[in-house]
């Protein structure tokens, strides 16, 4: 296996880590995954770049990801209860950049929700920046470009 090889390989063990763990409702272990400083993005313009001086679904800190997670657990809001249940495949993955302090990858999600009798399909490519740690990877970043977002969001209770 070569170095590049091997650097993704565990980048992707650490997405497809995240994914099972939003699909499976354990939120608290999906905040210890990010870096404290990181982002989490869903831009309502899919080529948008500059996200904190554009409206988006979600631009998320660590303070906004920790008030996300407690109305999941808590059943509170209208849209987390009852709580959807969500199925993603992560696929097509291509390493954009590597060094000792970062790791950016692009891939595909296809989310499918189901709740309240429906269904709804989400197909997205997402560019996940992460961080090798000695305690393991971190995400910094996480953006998450809906395909047809600009008419495809509906009220989420779950995290893309």
């Amino acid at each position: 296996m070569t170095p590049a090889e091997s650097v993704l390989f565990n980048a992707i063990a650490v997405i497809n880590l995240e994914g099972d763990l939003l699909d499976q409702g354990e939120f608290d272990a999906w905040l210890d995954l990010w870096q404290r400083d990181g982002l989490y993005v869903v831009p309502i313009d899919p080529t948008e770049t500059d996200f904190k001086n554009t409206l988006n679904y979600a631009c998320d800190d660590h303070e906004m990801r920790a008030k996300r997670v407690k109305r999941l657990y808590s059943g509170e809001s209208i849209s987390t209860t009852p709580r959807a249940r969500t199925l993603r495949t992560l696929s097509r993955f291509r390493l954009l950049e590597a060094s000792e302090n970062e790791v950016v990858v692009r891939g595909a999600q296809s989310l499918w929700e189901h709740r309240k009798g429906h269904s709804r399909h989400y197909a997205a490519d997402i560019t996940w920046h992460l961080r090798p740690q000695e305690s393991g990877w971190r995400i910094t970043q996480k953006v998450i470009r809906l395909v047809n977002s600009d008419d495809v969001l509906h009220s989420i209770g779950y995290i893309l």
